[in-house]
């Protein structure tokens, strides 16, 4: 059994492009290094307007906060402390955690954070018809992918655990943020959408300190604030399932989080055959929809981070029926197994490829 880990390369300030990978693995610790950083960077800003930038290791993941303006490292500052704070508060393999001590009770009264993240999860859940499932966690347990003792689980303890992954059976009060599991031995791990809030969260930092620039790169999860300095949208590069060297594209954003979910981020293989941490609920097995890559693009940092797994789950024709039915709060990219790439047409004038494009419509 050997695991595959991709090289998660860090959005930065770049003046050509920043590379969006979807991670949810640890990276090797040189992805993290400066060299990464164009020495184009310096173009995105004017002599007297200040930058800060840092590398945070959280979440199992590289980040990196880029901020523009006169109250920039104060910014960085508050953000690394909010992403640090939303660590401890969420990780499901810290035992002092909110959500470890609720897994192991079964009951509790979620904090605000948590609150409100259970509150937007279950509504993704009702909205994607389960393919966004909080209650997964007992079934990623199974086949080792939040401790990395990776293993295929038996059909007999899938159908133990089945009856578990079902969100369901939580009873969540939003008004007194009281959760509890109707199963025993159910389970939640909120990470689908923990770093889309926190780059969110991150967002509404930069505003409180009067930064109209900057960016956030958590583990893949790009969001943007504003425009460079320049005045020019920010450019983010969509990485290439096929090889961790390319890119699909070259998407320009403005005050939008850019979020990749794909098979090919987080897998192992096991006597020649390769498993991937995207799970589908209805089943226990890694989905198998035809898709190797969906990206969502959106406002909400937290619907986008739910929705880049949900997409991935549904397929192609279920998805883009989905976005028909939402595009004014996201739009997609989704690349199939055969090599079609299909965007959405919010982003048809804001993508660029030398691939062939169907437009959804």
């Amino acid at each position: 059994m050997k695991l595959k880990n991709i090289k998660c390369l860090l959005a930065v300030c770049l003046c050509a492009s920043a590379l969006l990978v979807g991670c949810g693995q640890k990276t090797d610790s040189k992805t993290a290094d400066k060299s990464e950083t164009s020495s184009e960077s310096a173009q995105n800003q004017s002599d007297d307007i200040q930058e800060a930038s840092r590398d945070v290791f959280a979440m199992d993941t590289y980040m990196t906060v880029t901020a523009y303006g006169e109250n920039a490292e104060a910014a960085v500052d508050a953000a690394q402390a909010e992403i640090e704070r939303l660590d401890a508060l969420l990780s499901t393999g810290d035992a002092d955690s909110e959500i470890a001590k609720l897994n192991a009770d079964g009951s509790a009264e979620l904090s605000e954070d948590a609150g409100y993240l259970t509150e937007r999860a279950l509504e993704l859940y009702q909205e994607t018809d389960g393919a966004f499932d909080i209650a997964i966690y007992p079934v990623m347990e199974a086949w080792g992918f939040p401790t990395q003792n990776f293993q295929v689980p038996s059909q007999e303890t899938l159908d133990q655990l089945l009856p578990l992954t079902d969100a369901g059976n939580i009873s969540y009060d939003k008004e007194t943020r009281k959760i509890s599991f109707g199963v025993e031995g159910m389970k939640i791990d909120l990470g689908g959408i923990a770093k889309g809030y926190t780059s969110s969260r991150i967002m509404d930092i930069y505003k409180d300190n009067g930064i109209t620039s900057g960016l956030v790169n958590l583990g893949g999860n790009v969001q943007a604030l504003g425009t460079k300095t320049d005045g020019t949208k920010w450019k983010i590069a969509v990485q290439s399932p096929d090889d961790t060297e390319d890119y699909l594209g070259i998407l320009s954003v403005q005050d939008k989080a850019v979020i990749t979910s794909g098979g090919y981020e987080r897998y192992f293989e096991q006597d020649g055959v390769t498993y991937h941490h995207i799970i589908d609920p209805k089943t226990g097995y890694p989905a198998e929809s035809g898709l190797v890559s969906v990206t969502i693009v959106s406002t909400d940092g937290t619907l986008a981070d739910g929705l880049s797994t949900s997409l991935f789950i549904m397929g192609e024709e279920k998805a883009a029926d989905f976005w028909r039915e939402h595009k004014d709060e996201f739009d997609a990219i989704l690349m199939s197994d055969d090599g079609t790439l299909y965007v959405t047409e919010g982003m048809e004038n804001d993508f660029s490829t030398e691939r062939t494009v169907e437009i959804i419509r």
